[in-house]
């Protein structure tokens, strides 16, 4: 299953109590057209800082992004989020991203609750460059398969309880985890993941650049194209560039002027 991300949720603006706040305060906002309401609750949030309105609104809601970023007063950025749903994505990189918990939150789909009996399994890209590897990594996933179905199959014979009490439910939990063990890495899985604007600016930085980890700079480099649609000025100092293989990498760049 190839990569997806969806985008399923993203932060809006109350217009009607925003201009109540203007209005009781005897001020205007001049809105730039084109900015997203992502970018113009940043420059709201960090207007009111400063009580930068009106005639005191001297930048466009571009420019006032981007001194914020170029300054390191990213905190406003918080006050922006995405909810994304992934898919075609195995549970190594999710052991991984689940470990960046500031300004995230996870929602995985659970092995205990799901079988996983028509699972699939991502191979790295790489591996199409060596058969040996290859085909003792297609041999190791295998195993996993049967193994998994064949403990599912022997564990639902038992017709009473391993311990006295336990609810049919917590029966099928306990096959199921005791099956999901033998499971590799390479598992396909989907996530859910809600972030704010500044977190997913250091998870760029931190992991879009990783030589080593080609499925977490792939992930990183669709969440920058989408982003880069979504809100342009929050990441106006990315880049997305290739390695010699082909292969994306995230790179964060001097604004220039």
């Amino acid at each position: 299953m190839p990569l997806r991300i969806y985008l399923i949720g993203r932060s809006h603006l109350n217009y009607d109590d925003l201009n109540r706040f203007l209005l009781e305060h005897n001020i205007t906002w001049k809105r730039t057209n084109g900015a997203a309401q992502g970018e113009e609750m940043v420059e709201v949030a960090g207007r009111v800082c400063y009580m930068s309105f009106g005639r005191r609104q001297k930048q466009s809601n571009e420019a006032f992004i981007r001194h914020l970023i170029e300054k390191g007063h990213e905190s406003v950025l918080e006050h922006v989020n995405w909810t994304f749903l992934l898919t075609g994505v195995s549970r190594a990189f999710t052991h991984q991203v689940v470990r960046h918990r500031v300004g995230f939150a996870f929602s995985q789909l659970s092995q205990q609750y799901y079988d996983q009996t028509e699972a699939e399994f991502l191979k790295p890209p790489i591996l199409a460059n060596f058969p040996k590897a290859s085909a003792a990594w297609d041999e190791a996933v295998e195993v996993a398969e049967k193994s998994y179905k064949n403990i599912l199959r022997e564990l639902a014979e038992l017709k009473t309880p391993v311990k006295n009490g336990i609810s049919k439910k917590e029966m099928r939990r306990l096959i199921r985890s005791s099956a999901r063990s033998v499971l590799p890495n390479a598992t396909e899985t989907k996530i859910v993941m809600t972030a704010n604007a500044r977190a997913i600016r250091y998870f760029l930085v931190v992991r879009g650049s990783i030589p080593g980890d080609e499925e977490m700079r792939i992930v990183c480099g669709e969440l920058l194209k989408l982003l880069k649609a979504e809100a342009p000025a929050f990441f106006m100092d990315f880049e997305l560039k290739s390695l010699a293989d082909g292969s994306p990498i995230v790179l964060k760049k001097k604004i220039e002027d």
